[in-house]
């Protein structure tokens, strides 16, 4: 115990010496680890007698709270050097001019999708979704496709493996099947309350195949459909509802015209033409004389309402489906509808929108 002083003055000279924070642990372990220096005077106290461990044992635990005290401010002091020096070598010059950012682009399809989605919620419609593997009672025979209809071959249909009992599943050629499942529901809501069939006012965007690939034609492609049931739509209602459609989607006045039509779903049947004209290459929706189809419409047929068990002497309405993809083609210029998913970065910086301009009638549909 006489060496004591010095050997505090031995170790608190190495702590000052220690240059980092890694010396500074050494000189730590070697003197208060379980095999430190402090530490082997610590076990000796055991062999001292009574009145010397009342002095000893006191002066020990003194010195080991001296040396924990230094040790903390000098582990203080490095820190802050350590800090100080990296904040030297990190420091940021502000007068360089800030890194470039890639910003995202929206697709032409998902664009088209909102742009859609707006001008009908404002009239009214609530946006339906569903599967895109379905059965054939959806997606044929609930829409008055009879057996042996084209539809329903493989060259025009994906076919899937059948489930366990039986149902043939295919890719769905399109999203009618989200009409069936929506009417389906509000029968089953209005068994439920006991009361009359809620009127419906739906569109459904969504994925739909068909093998087909061409220039304007691919096996993947995306369409949106629209269903309104109640008891008093006519289809003065739906050629003013797709007429608006038209003059807001394409933000000009588009003259339109109804030709009669046949889609097993709807009687009557009509396909909507809107006017445009040709011009250095370009097709001006608005202008000319000449007439293009963009969408089939017609009075739901009273078979698939009566698939789904609503009564055709009681309820009636319209349905109307159109191309997503067509679509943006049309407003946004773009000839071949193969790039859509060709995956190239630089078309969809050149026809991509900003993710910022989000599709509103108060503003604007399209920047």
């Amino acid at each position: 115990m006489d060496d004591t002083q010095k050997l505090e003055n031995e170790i608190a000279a190495a702590i000052g010496a220690a240059s980092d924070e890694a010396a500074l642990e050494a000189v730590r372990v070697d003197a208060l680890g379980k095999k430190g220096r402090v530490s082997l005077l610590m076990r000796g106290l055991g062999k001292m007698s009574p009145e010397e461990r009342q002095i000893a044992g006191p002066a020990l635990n003194a010195l080991k709270t001296r040396l924990n005290e230094l040790i903390a401010t000098r582990k203080d002091v490095l820190a802050e050097a350590a800090l100080n020096a990296r904040l030297e070598t990190e420091r940021l010059d502000m007068s360089l001019p800030a890194r470039a950012r890639t910003q995202g682009r929206i697709h032409p399809v998902s664009q088209v999708m909102d742009e859609v989605a707006v001008i009908f919620g404002d009239m009214g419609f609530a946006v339906a979704e569903g599967p895109d593997i379905e059965d054939d009672f959806h997606n044929f025979t609930a829409l008055n496709f009879p057996p042996g209809h084209p539809a329903r071959d493989q060259h025009d249909t994906f076919f899937l493996n059948e489930k366990e009992d039986g149902e043939q599943m295919v890719l769905r050629t399109h999203t009618s099947p989200v009409q069936i499942r929506t009417m389906v529901a509000a029968v089953e809501r209005a068994k439920k309350t006991g009361g009359d069939l809620e009127p419906i006012r739906i569109i459904a965007p969504g994925r739909t195949y068909r093998c087909d690939s061409d220039q304007t034609h691919t096996p993947m492609f995306h369409q949106v459909e629209g269903l309104v049931i109640d008891k008093e739509t006519h289809m003065g209602h739906l050629k003013g509802c797709l007429a608006d459609f038209a003059a807001t989607f394409f933000e000009t006045e588009v003259k339109t015209r109804f030709r009669p039509h046949h889609f097993p779903f709807t009687e009557p049947s009509a396909e909507m033409d809107i006017g445009y004209e040709r011009k250095d290459g370009q097709i001006l929706i608005g202008q000319g004389d000449q007439w293009m189809e963009i969408l089939g419409s017609g009075m739901v047929h009273p078979n698939v309402l009566t698939s789904v068990g609503i009564d055709p002497d009681v309820y009636q309405g319209f349905a109307f489906g159109m191309g997503i993809d067509r679509l943006a083609m049309l407003k946004y210029g773009i000839p071949d509808l193969r790039d859509f998913f060709a995956a190239d970065a630089r078309w969809l910086k050149h026809y991509g929108f900003s993710p910022l301009l989000q599709p509103n009638l108060a503003t604007g549909l399209s920047s």
